[in-house]
């Protein structure tokens, strides 16, 4: 009798890249529908109060007898526009926290860094995928809240055009701070691997620190208060600079800081620690 021999199956060895990483997680990304739905509601608010502050705006009006944003004071036809950043700042705040401390709640984790065994691939590609995504996003929709809210400003002396100095810089400035507000929240779902405390920290990271710096004795306020990661994130897309405050360039520098920092402490415990 003659025995023939079986050959095993060949089987298709494929090297993990960074590119191959980034494929993955931009399919992840795009494959939830809080995905889609998330970013929707960053732009929707973002174009939304934006008009309405525009619309709403009289030079007469105090800022306690009006909508935000809709007082005389140092508004001009850009800080009108931009009234919704800080409600589409948690929008892709929350949704770079769910990207990534999402898979910590659902066991997912395990099976992507199983794919991934050096595992930061899988940060920095998050970070790659959400943060290009939220900057276009909401930079255009940065645009849509000043183009739909001009007509409302008719006649008004602070109407501005897209060619007025620096309305153009301070539209895109919002958008690059936006998308990395995106990346701050990536870095903090994986630094935190728990998705309500990311949250929570984001919150009260941009909103609740600056109100804090209140209580700080003056010199210390006005010596610390503009490199908090919320004050430093709007000068980026400030038209004006207020007394004390950073540059938009300086204002960047600073919030980019927080981010890398961010990045970092979320690095180092992804190698770190168990999973």
């Amino acid at each position: 009798m003659t025995v023939t021999s079986i050959a095993p199956p060949r089987t298709t060895k494929y090297k993990v890249t960074g590119a191959r990483v980034l494929r993955s997680e931009w399919g992840k990304f795009w494959s939830l529908r809080s995905s889609w739905i998330t970013l929707a509601v960053a732009v929707f608010l973002l174009v939304l109060f934006g008009t309405i502050a525009s619309y709403t705006y009289s030079a007469g009006a105090t800022a306690a007898g009006g909508p935000p944003g809709a007082s005389g004071g140092d508004s001009d036809a850009v800080s009108l526009a931009l009234t919704g950043v800080t409600f589409a700042s948690l929008a892709v705040g929350v949704l770079g926290v769910l990207l990534s401390a999402g898979e910590y709640s659902t066991g997912m984790i395990r099976s992507t860094l199983s794919a991934v065994p050096r595992r930061l691939p899988v940060l920095w590609a998050k970070a790659a995928v959400i943060g290009p995504i939220a900057l276009v996003l909401t930079t255009l929709g940065a645009l849509a809240a000043f183009g739909l809210g001009s007509p409302g400003l008719d006649g008004e002396s602070i109407s501005l055009s897209l060619g007025d100095d620096g309305v153009l810089r301070s539209l895109a400035g919002a958008g690059l701070y936006l998308g990395l507000v995106a990346v701050f929240g990536v870095a903090l779902g994986v630094l935190l691997r728990n998705s309500a405390g990311a949250i929570a920290s984001l919150v009260g990271i941009l909103l609740i620190l600056p109100g804090l710096a209140s209580l700080l004795p003056d010199s210390w306020n006005d010596t610390l208060s503009p490199y908090f990661p919320g004050n430093a994130g709007q000068a980026v897309y400030a038209l004006h600079q207020s007394s004390g405050a950073l540059s938009p360039g300086a204002g960047i520098a600073v919030f980019a800081g927080w981010v890398a920092l961010a990045l970092a402490g979320a690095a180092f415990r992804l190698r770190r620690a168990d999973v």
